[in-house]
């Protein structure tokens, strides 16, 4: 059974950095292609940051700049690192794996992200 893990968030203010973690267990990590995607209310979720097993990096143009995806294929863990943070950054932020073998996708279970002003 594939599971994600989130932690990390928080609330902080307007300016400040949360980091966002994800673990992974169930799967062949390094075969996933890792994303970060953001719902707030009234919203469509959205992606965020996405970064394939060999390090390619991609992000939404709101963020770009300011968050960083990495992953450590030796702890089975993507990050989110989220800097010079926005009150538009408000949302409940979700991991989400695509296994690059045979397509299917897995999602945490989402970790509030609170920016106050």
């Amino acid at each position: 059974q594939v599971q994600l893990v989130e932690s990390g968030g928080g609330l902080v203010q307007a300016g400040g950095s949360l980091r966002l973690s994800c673990a992974v267990s169930g799967s062949i990590f390094r075969m996933n292609v890792m994303g970060w995607y953001r719902q707030a209310p009234g919203k469509q979720r959205e992606l965020v940051a996405r970064i394939t097993s060999g390090g390619s990096t991609n992000y939404a143009d709101s963020v770009k700049g300011r968050f960083t995806i990495s992953r450590d294929n030796a702890k089975n863990t993507a990050y989110l690192q989220m800097d010079s943070l926005k009150l538009e950054d408000t949302a409940v932020y979700y991991c989400n794996a695509n296994n690059i073998l045979n397509g299917a996708i897995y999602w945490g279970q989402g970790t509030q992200v609170t920016v106050s002003s």
